[in-house]
């Protein structure tokens, strides 16, 4: 059920950041001579494994994640704060999304730290059954507040490859259960039906409208991006032609290989 549902998901962009850390623990698994090989019983997606040091341990693969640690840039320096103002039926927002953020972040997520605002040009009735409306209708809405309760939930590390997978999909609202099941097995989809039928999920959007409502300059469009609490022009096109470089280029601490190009020496056997 689950690989037929998800089946309108580009692969590209789902799988990206578990791609990632699979090739690193590739390239070391031979010289481990098979004593570090991840667990049968893990029940974490790759893109997880060295999210925390019980994980790590759990999968299997502590050894390689220290390894992957010790090349990670100075902690004490800012990181680069990108924030996403966006709607999730906005095609626009989807692409920048999937294309931009979500692939960059895979990449230097040790020296960039995303927001998500689901919210976009939703507005906050004064009372009624339905406290807003969306831009695209009811099915916004309910988006909207599905992303909102799992960033509550799991934050943003875990929550952000769901987000990605449903951005993705052809069907937003549809992949919903399917790509949480993926990526967060250890949350359950009652969870989030409470969340959202619930007053918790009225709370996460009121406070979204009030995050949005209080930009300066003010919001004209979505998506709507600002870097390091800051919105310009310039900030907005970079962002929007490359947000990649424009990280690299903002981030003040030493550069990671993958902004300057420098190769890691890494063990060149193969799985």
């Amino acid at each position: 059920m689950l690989r037929k549902t998800l089946a309108s998901v580009p692969v590209s962009n789902m799988k990206f950041t578990s791609v990632l850390v699979l090739l690193f623990f590739c390239s070391t698994f031979n010289k481990s001579q098979g004593k570090s090989k991840p667990k049968p019983g893990c029940e974490y997606p790759p893109s997880q494994w060295c999210r925390s040091l019980e994980i790590a341990i759990e999968c299997g693969v502590q050894k390689q994640c220290l390894e992957l640690n010790a090349t990670r840039p100075n902690s004490a320096v800012p990181r680069v704060e990108v924030t996403l103002y966006y709607e999730s039926l906005c095609p626009g927002c989807r692409v920048f999304l999937t294309q931009q953020l979500f692939p960059t972040w895979a990449m230097l997520h040790d020296i960039m730290e995303v927001k998500l605002v689901p919210y976009g040009n939703a507005q906050e009735l004064p009372s009624g059954n339905s406290p807003f409306t969306c831009e695209h209708g009811e099915p916004e809405c309910h988006s909207n507040m599905i992303e909102a309760c799992i960033l509550h939930s799991v934050g943003l590390y875990s929550a952000f490859p769901v987000i990605d997978c449903m951005e993705s999909a052809a069907n937003v609202l549809a992949a919903a259960q399917p790509c949480l099941q993926l990526h967060v097995p250890s949350m359950t989809w009652d969870s989030v039906t409470t969340c959202v039928k619930g007053e918790l999920g009225f709370k996460l959007m009121h406070e979204n409208a009030l995050k949005t409502n209080a930009l300066s300059p003010a919001k004209t469009h979505v998506p709507w991006v600002t870097i390091n609490r800051e919105y310009t022009g310039d900030f907005q096109d970079k962002a929007m032609s490359s947000l990649f470089n424009l990280v690299c280029k903002m981030y003040k601490g030493g550069k990671p290989p993958a902004c300057t190009g420098a190769q890691k020496k890494l063990d060149r056997s193969l799985c």
